[in-house]
């Protein structure tokens, strides 16, 4: 059995990697540090968990429904940039003790201010109109397997394009 050092979170890197690597990022510290932390950390996992497995979708699709796979590997990359943006981490909230400062127990606030004030985003988003993509494209993909609210998913034939659009809007 795996113990915690032995988990992968990146690549070949192990948390005990990353435990041994965490104290040389301090603020104000080396910025070659830093930039080694973005490469090998950061980048390497939205690589390896998100933008390779996207490919791999496209590359091998057949527009019989592999939209809704990227479209739910997409929401899950959605709250990881806005959570590591804000220097969150999620937690459920079952009689434990209350959330710490920094900690969050609703994806959907997260959501919301990834479309509100991420560029460009925020451009063709507002609150309401992202708390509706939360509700109808994220819930509705990754509780029940289906857009809600008249949102739909589709594939652009001879492009790589998809589309995510709300009828009703």
């Amino acid at each position: 059995m795996k113990t915690i050092g032995d988990i992968y979170i990146e690549g070949s890197k192990t948390t005990d990697d990353w435990k041994a690597f965490k104290p040389t990022l301090v603020p104000g510290g080396d910025p070659a540090m830093w930039e080694t932390a973005v490469a090998e950390y950061f980048h390497g996992r939205l690589s390896a968990r998100y933008l390779d497995p996207i490919k791999v979708l496209q590359d091998n699709g057949t527009f019989q429904g592999e939209g809704f796979s990227i479209a739910a590997i997409q929401c899950s990359l959605i709250e990881f940039l806005e959570s590591s943006v804000q220097g969150t981490i999620s937690r459920l909230l079952r009689g434990g003790p209350p959330l710490g400062p920094h900690e969050y127990s609703h994806s959907g606030d997260m959501f919301e201010s990834f479309f509100v004030n991420r560029t460009p985003f925020n451009t063709e988003f507002n609150a309401a109109m992202a708390h509706d993509f939360y509700e109808g494209v994220r819930y509705g993909l990754l509780h029940e397997a289906r857009t809600k609210n008249g949102w739909v998913i589709w594939a652009k034939h001879g492009t790589d394009a998809q589309v995510i659009g709300n009828k009703q809007k």
